[in-house]
This record gives C-alpha cells, sequence and structure tokens, in this order.
C-alpha cells in the first residue's frame, strides 16, 4: 500500500532523480503518471522534470490514464451461428431475450463504448434489419459480412471489412449477450499491451481426462484451467498473420486467439465474470432473464 491509500505494483523499477524534499512529496506523487507497454515516463515536479524508466504489468496513480484511444476498435459481432442445440424455428442469436432480440444486448454496449468505431456485423443477409434499425440509436459505423461454413471462416469473412486504420479487432459471439463493458474495456487494455487477450473465468468443477473406453486416465489441476470466453481481443496485423499460416496449412481452430498461438505469440487470460454466459439451451434462457432482472433491481437500487 503506497501513500494516499493507492495500491501500486512493480515488475521492475529503476530511477535517477534529484532528492525530493518531505514537505514536496505529496505533490510529487499526486502528478505520477504511467504509460504502457514498457516505455518512458515522467514525474513531474515544480522543479522540473525527471526521466526515468519503469517495466511494470499494471499500476496508476493520479490520473487514469487512456491506453486504448478512442475510435480504434473494429468489433466483429459473430451472428450467423444456426444454434440447433436450441431447437427454435430460427438461430438462438435472434430470440427474444425479455423482448429484445439477444444479438442487440452485446451490440449496444459494444456500440456505447468510446473506443469502438464501428462493427462488422456476420449474418445472414436476411437478418440484417435487425441491427440496420438501430442505426439512429447508435454513434458507431456498421457493416455487413457473409458467415462461412465453420467459425474461422465466418471470423476471416469479417475481417476482411475491418477499416485498415483499426488498432485491434475485438471478436465476439452475439450469443453472450451479458458481456459488460467493464470487462470489455479490461480485455481491450490487455489486447493493446500484448497483442492478444481473451475472457475467461478459472474453472470450478472438477475436470478428467478420459479414455476412448470412457476411463479415467488422469485429474486435470484445475489451478491452472480457464474457460475461455468472448471478446478475444487481438491486434489486426498479427490476426492476419495467423491466418496467412492458418489457411496455408489447412488448419482448424476452436476459438479465435489460437490462431495466434499457432504463431507461438503469448496470448493474455483476462479474468472476466461468470455470468457472461453463452445461450446454447433453453435453459440458458431462463438463466440470463434472471441475471438482467437481478441486474436491473441492483441498478434501480
Amino acid at each position: 500500500m503506497g501513500l494516499l491509500g493507492l495500491d501500486f505494483t512493480f515488475a521492475a523499477f529503476s530511477c535517477s532523480r534529484p532528492s525530493i524534499p518531505t514537505s514536496n512529496r505529496i505533490s510529487f506523487l499526486s502528478s505520477f503518471n504511467l504509460r504502457f507497454p514498457v516505455r518512458e515516463v515522467c514525474f513531474r515536479e515544480k522543479s522540473g522534470i525527471v526521466n526515468s524508466r519503469i517495466s511494470c504489468f499494471s499500476a496508476t496513480v493520479g490520473e487514469k490514464p487512456k491506453i486504448v484511444k478512442e475510435k480504434t476498435v473494429s468489433v466483429i459481432l459473430l451472428a450467423g451461428g444456426k444454434g440447433k442445440r436450441m431447437g427454435a424455428s430460427m438461430p438462438k442469436q435472434y430470440l427474444p431475450l425479455l423482448g429484445q432480440p439477444i444479438a442487440l444486448y452485446s451490440f449496444y454496449t459494444f456500440s456505447r463504448m468510446i473506443e469502438v468505431k464501428e462493427i462488422v456485423i456476420v449474418c445472414d443477409p436476411s437478418y440484417k434489419d435487425i441491427f440496420e434499425d438501430t442505426k439512429e440509436k447508435i454513434n458507431v459505423e456498421l457493416k455487413f459480412a457473409l458467415p462461412g461454413k465453420e467459425r474461422q471462416d465466418s471470423v476471416y469473412s469479417g475481417l476482411q471489412a475491418v477499416d485498415l486504420a483499426s488498432e485491434l479487432v475485438c471478436i465476439h459471439d452475439s450469443a453472450r449477450p451479458l458481456v459488460s463493458s467493464e470487462d470489455v474495456e479490461k480485455v481491450l487494455k490487455d489486447g493493446w499491451l500484448n497483442g492478444a487477450a481473451v475472457l475467461g473465468v478459472p474453472v470450478k468443477a472438477t475436470i478428467k481426462e478420459g479414455n476412448s473406453e470412457s476411463f479415467v486416465v488422469k485429474t486435470l489441476d484445475r489451478k491452472t484451467l480457464w474457460e475461455m470466453q468472448t471478446p478475444q481481443v487481438i491486434k489486426p496485423q498479427l490476426l492476419r498473420k495467423g491466418f496467412e499460416l492458418v489457411n496455408s496449412e489447412g488448419l482448424e481452430v476452436t476459438d479465435d486467439v489460437s490462431i495466434v498461438e499457432y504463431l507461438k505469440h503469448p496470448v493474455y487470460i483476462t479474468e472476466g465474470s461468470y455470468t457472461n454466459i453463452k445461450v446454447t439451451t433453453p435453459d440458458d434462457i431462463l438463466l440470463a432473464e434472471r441475471i438482467l432482472s437481478l441486474n436491473s433491481v441492483k441498478s434501480s437500487a
């Protein structure tokens, strides 16, 4: 715990500066700023500016730095799945959830974020009107792309529509309506700092590996296991390079960060929320309704 009751954690710290009188230390700390990734930072005091270098994961004192700039993020919203396990007459992402199509919940969440410049909807053209009818309510550019046979094909299709000036690509399943803007902000920052990041939660259950005859092979250490969610955030140049490898070698991936894992690039896991569920079965709709109702009660309290 540092002065002023603020926490800051350093991986490494070296500083060369003139001594600061005790009377000036509080004003010195109050103008302490950090910028990420590792780079030069400044300590400002009345007598001038002292340069230093710092290597750390997370630390902020004073004004919170804005890591991800405004209007630099392209969201690819995957809304082209069939949702066969739901057993409904239409894809699950368009089923009503408390009177609104499931896909619009996360759509509106992204549209209200200042970091987002555009949302690329990957969907069947027959469902475009659901999103086009929102144009007067949103302040981001709306684009569309056709879905592919597999998830990675749909992501690749959406990537072709992404603005070349975008600094981050944020890929999200439209069947996850309850993702919070706070969790999105966290994974965007981690994606910017590390090149690739994914929301996830620690596994709660005991997980066992079984063989082809349904006998237990071993019990996995759940302390090292995470359940992956979306959004998954990747710098566009890294994602394009990953797709070059995946497409050239005919590789199949089940999630988006796996594409850059093939490049041996590290992927950061941003801890998310257990309420960021994926709506897959009718029971999931009931659970989502319950969570939304509880959140509504908390908001009005």
